[in-house]
């Protein structure tokens, strides 16, 4: 069977740079998918987009479908034929249904029943009969953000300029919002024509005729290229940011880069405001020596060649001149305010229309900051500079440079806090108790800013729960997920001894007294311990462990972080010991048989009749004080050493003991037994939820 090149290209106004990607690989999903399910068969697929353009090839796509045979069953053979073996009317109807004549029926044997069979041969259409569908593939794709343009009803990203459709040399027509599909396409907007695709398979070469290079990843590794280029003819180091260059990536078709300069009196400014201007408002890159100071000097990508690259510097070099002029004014009016007075303008912020303003928020986690502090074990020189750093830790947020640049919150609150005379490490903590802010970020480096960042997560936390603005789905507009995963790395990294559950119930019980918590509280902290134990699940998947091993350790109080983590990295290891098994296997029994009672009675030895009823009893009196002890020191191992010391006793015990006595008083005393002795056993681990695999 023969096979052709299939292009679909659609052509746009400019789409935002952050669209781009997301659009490219939707279009070349979708475009899968549909392939897939027409079975349609082709080699290999390939997605390209500029801001103009979006586009697939298909490589090898066959000119037919793939025929189909399918094999149907039908009634039983007593149902389908009588004694003359003729077809009876259910037979009848189900060659109809089938589309084919009774004929054509024949009889197979399924677990020693005939039953009667059909084949249905359903041959393959031309692909060019189908292609025509891929109108709504193109519908289809998803975008943050539609409009609609002229008088047409349909959303897309951007108005579509031209469609191109190709099938080999074969224009394969349909019709989006009056935009017919042909074979012409256009380079780029100065320094490119309209061009005419005579064949699919030319479209790369074609359009970098016409200077567009449409593959994303070309252009990517082109910039980068002349980015190093630049910078070791120079002498300078450019630190490329990988979302920045992405986002370039999509606002050019022909990248050349081009540096320019600025005023040396910009360096007084923070580098963090000068990198952030630059790379906010005119997507350049900053530049520094080998030493990592910023230089006056910045490169820009054009989206053209290299003609004429004096009148673009120029002109760059005039826009940056007024953005860091601003940037300047607004930092050193910041500087002509008193920071701490900054404080009574977060009372006139609203954090939240049901929770009162910013200055409200800062004095309930500055309260819990201390409080957890304290349970931290911190000196009598932290806590007062704990305390120092929480009521200054939102201030910034009311400055010119916040306000100009959100993503500066923090650090510049540490700028102005250390030109203020504050101590360092005040200063510090202002800026890192946003940390971490996203997936891959590091903790706060002091604990200051620990003890800050933990307290105003998990009062967003426990404050969005207590008024009913928990997660659903996909929906999370305050990061709650986020910020909860922050909180367990910030105990593991500081290695806290103290329970996450409490300090949240402490929070919330503040809350309550200020009147912000709408709901029982009863139900507040039952929500927030599920939520908190599904993002203990995806950090304990980031440390490989096993789901099952994930929800052995988390069914029994996990408000411990480090030793819920130790437990579920021990139970690990486990798995490859031979032991483990028999050990858990033990554990069971005695757990299993412990349901049966609701009774919350605790045995009484008078009534033992047999000496491993004492036995069980002793050793377990004897260690269950044991256990929870070593847990309570983080020292997972020697807790279930202790455990293991069970499994021959409760062997010996199952061998000459029934549990479920005829007497029912022995009964009940032995059931008491049974509970006490699970619920020490699940205090390390709901061992029921391990599943063990063949090869364990």
């Amino acid at each position: 069977m023969s096979s052709r090149t299939l292009l679909l290209e659609i052509g746009l106004e400019e789409m935002p740079a952050r669209f781009v990607t997301d659009a490219m690989k939707e279009l070349q999903h979708r475009t899968e998918a549909w392939m897939k399910e027409h079975r349609l068969t082709y080699d290999e697929t390939k997605a390209f987009s500029t801001p103009r353009r979006l586009a697939v090839i298909v490589h090898g796509l066959e000119e037919k479908q793939d025929d189909v045979e399918v094999e149907a069953k039908g009634p039983s053979k007593k149902i389908a034929q009588d004694e003359e073996g003729n077809w009876s009317k259910a037979a009848q109807g189900f060659a109809r249904g089938q589309g084919v004549n009774t004929d054509d029926l024949y009889v197979k044997s399924i677990n020693g029943e005939d039953y009667v069979f059909a084949k249905k041969f359903t041959a393959g259409e031309p692909v060019t009969s189908l292609l025509p569908e891929l109108k709504h593939v193109i519908l289809s794709i998803p975008f943050p953000k539609n409009m609609k343009w002229g008088i047409n009803d349909q959303k897309f990203v951007r108005p579509i300029k031209w469609l191109v459709a190709l099938y080999g040399t074969e224009v394969i027509s349909f019709n989006i919002t009056n935009v017919s599909t042909d074979r012409y396409s256009f380079g780029h907007r100065f320094l490119g024509n309209q061009l005419i695709l005579e064949d699919a398979k030319d479209y790369v070469s074609a359009l970098l005729k016409e200077h567009v290079i449409v593959d994303p990843l070309e252009r990517k590794t082109a910039i980068r290229k002349q980015l190093e280029q630049m910078a070791e003819s120079e002498g300078w180091v450019v630190p490329v940011d990988e979302n920045l260059l992405e986002e370039v990536t999509n606002l050019v078709e022909y990248p050349t880069a081009l540096y320019g300069t600025f005023d040396k009196r910009f360096l007084q400014v923070p580098e963090e405001v000068l990198i952030t201007s630059m790379r906010e408002h005119q997507r350049y890159f900053p530049v520094k020596n080998k030493d990592g100071d910023l230089q006056p000097i910045f490169i820009t990508v054009r989206n053209g060649d290299h003609r004429h690259l004096e009148n673009v510097q120029k002109g760059n070099e005039k826009v940056l001149r007024a953005r860091l002029a601003d940037a300047e004014f607004f930092y050193n009016e910041d500087l002509n305010k008193n920071f701490e007075a900054l404080f009574s303008r977060l009372e006139s912020i609203v954090y939240h229309e049901e929770l009162g303003s910013i200055a409200d928020k800062v004095r309930r986690f500055s309260a819990l900051a201390v409080k957890i502090a304290k349970k931290a074990g911190a000196t009598k020189e932290i806590i007062p500079l704990t305390e120092r750093a929480a009521h200054l830790a939102k201030n910034d947020l009311v400055t010119h440079m916040v306000n100009e640049f959100p993503e500066l919150e923090g650090r510049m609150g540490e700028e102005y806090a250390l030109k203020s005379g504050e101590d360092a490490r005040v200063a510090r903590a202002i800026k890192e108790h946003y940390l971490p802010k996203q997936s891959g970020d590091l903790p706060p480096s002091d604990s200051i800013g620990a003890f800050i960042s933990v307290a105003d997560k998990i009062d967003t936390l426990v404050t969005s729960f207590g008024i009913g603005a928990i997660p659903t789905g996909s929906q999370d507009p305050h990061g709650l997920r986020r910020q909860t995963a922050a909180i367990l790395h910030i105990f593991l990294k500081e290695d806290w001894h103290f329970d996450l559950f409490e300090v949240m119930n402490e929070a919330l019980l503040e809350a309550d007294n200020h009147g912000l918590i709408s709901r029982p509280l009863e139900d507040v902290m039952t929500d927030l311990k599920e939520f908190v134990k599904l993002r203990y699940k995806h950090l304990l998947q980031e440390k490989n462990v096993r789901y099952d091993v994930a929800e052995a350790v988390l069914a029994t109080a996990p408000g411990r972080v480090d030793i819920t983590i130790k437990k579920g990295l021990f139970l690990m290891e486990l798995l490859n010991d031979a032991s483990f098994k028999k050990d858990v296997e033990a554990f069971n029994r005695v757990i299993n048989i412990s349901k049966k009672t609701a009774s919350d009675s605790i045995p009484d030895p008078s009534l033992f009749t047999e000496e491993e009823e004492k036995n069980l009893f002793d050793v377990t009196r004897d260690h269950e004080k044991n256990v929870l002890n070593s847990l309570d020191k983080g020292e997972v191992t020697e807790a279930y050493t202790l455990l293991k010391q069970l499994v021959p006793v409760i062997h010996r015990y199952f061998d000459n003991i029934m549990v479920m006595a005829e007497n029912e008083t022995i009964k009940a005393n032995r059931l008491a037994q049974m509970k006490q002795t699970s619920e020490m056993i699940t205090f390390f681990a709901e061992f029921q939820a391990i599943v063990f695999h063949a090869e364990n």
